[in-house]
């Protein structure tokens, strides 16, 4: 017999304006989970209160809905600020999903004016989310959730280069890849010692790149190849060459300087 699968409660928090509705949305039609929507269950019940016992009436609310679901055995995503310990204590989630992309709330209704003193940081959190890019976040969510691991026959991108060092530019690059639902093969070209503009070891570059995508790691693999200076093809074959632009300012990032400001 097959192990059954216990479902899950997620749970994607944050200020309000963070971004949270918008994840749950992506993250929840990807499981074909129940999703649950934390203004509009206060809507539902007028309740407006962001006071100590409000907010733990809040927590309680919802923390019994998604159980009604979890119980039928489907993973229930549910969307709310969840201020602070007092929301994590009466909402038990499996899963947590921190959107950290503004600093300071944004005001909608009079009522939330208070929230960003009350709003603390979580010390416990599964994913912590730093962009407003939610179609990007989307696969960190369900890859971390689905516990996916890297599979060499699955389609794979290449990305060849030096990543003397590796930087933001690289970074938006990948990102722009990962999005199309790709896994990535970044290829570290065995080029130290080549002059001054080579000082990094595979071994640091490695590390450095494994750092900057953690929340991707079952979709990278960094692999030490030959300082390869041509690539040929001589007819159709069965992968494609694609350019990507990233936005100008990612383009226009350069490793010479950021060597520089190393004093390398």
């Amino acid at each position: 017999m097959s192990k059954k699968i216990k479902s899950k409660k997620i749970l994607i928090m944050g200020l309000p304006g963070a971004g949270k509705t918008y994840l749950a949305k992506q993250v929840y039609r990807e499981l074909n989970a129940v999703w649950i929507n934390g203004d509009k269950v206060r809507k539902k019940f007028k309740d407006w209160d962001f006071t100590k016992n409000g907010r733990i009436r809040q927590a309680k609310r919802l923390n019994k809905l998604s159980n009604e679901h979890i119980k039928r055995g489907k993973d229930v995503v549910v969307d709310f600020i969840c201020p602070n310990k007092d929301s994590f204590k009466y909402f038990k989630a499996d899963f947590v999903v921190w959107l950290d992309t503004i600093k300071k709330g944004r005001y909608i209704r009079k009522h939330l004016d208070d929230i960003n003193p009350i709003f603390k940081k979580p010390k416990k959190f599964d994913i912590r989310v730093t962009t407003k890019d939610a179609k990007l976040w989307k696969l960190a969510v369900i890859d971390r959730i689905k516990k996916r691991k890297w599979n060499n026959k699955k389609p794979t991108a290449q990305m060849l280069g030096r990543y003397q060092p590796w930087h933001l530019g690289h970074k938006k690059l990948f990102e722009c890849i990962v999005k199309r639902d790709l896994q990535v093969n970044i290829q570290v070209k065995d080029a130290q010692g080549l002059g001054k503009k080579n000082p990094f070891s595979f071994k640091k570059i490695k590390r450095i790149i494994q750092e900057d995508l953690e929340n991707f790691k079952s979709r990278i693999k960094i692999t030490k190849v030959p300082n390869i200076t041509n690539i040929f093809y001589g007819r159709k074959v069965g992968y494609k060459i694609d350019k990507i632009l990233t936005p100008k300012e990612f383009r226009s990032i350069s490793a010479t300087k950021i060597r520089s400001k190393l004093k390398i």
